[in-house]
């Protein structure tokens, strides 16, 4: 995404003059107006962008985290259930299963 203008090209445009053309004063306010909205955007591109920079600089910076489902690879609920059962076992000796 070029941009083609800039404030500065706007106002140092020259257009030829006709004799059934349009009136200079109109155009001349008008471009004042164009190149006063080019200007706000320019500063808002640049704020977006700086706040782009830094919200990246800060996602490169956060450390990453493992998924918790990776932590128990291979490990199926059969195998949970199992052992929750053993640690029931354990725990609660022989008054579970009274």
């Amino acid at each position: 995404m070029d941009i083609k203008l800039t404030s500065k090209m706007i106002l140092e445009k020259e257009f030829k003059k006709n004799f059934k053309g349009y009136n200079v004063e109109e155009v001349d306010s008008f471009l004042d107006e164009i190149i006063q909205d080019y200007e706000t955007f320019e500063k808002v591109v640049a704020q977006l962008r700086e706040e782009n920079r830094q919200l990246k600089e800060e996602i490169d910076s956060t450390p990453k985290r493992q998924p918790i489902a990776s932590a128990a690879a291979g490990t199926t609920n059969f195998d949970i259930l199992k052992r929750l059962s053993n640690l029931e076992k354990h725990v609660f000796g022989s008054k579970l299963y009274e």
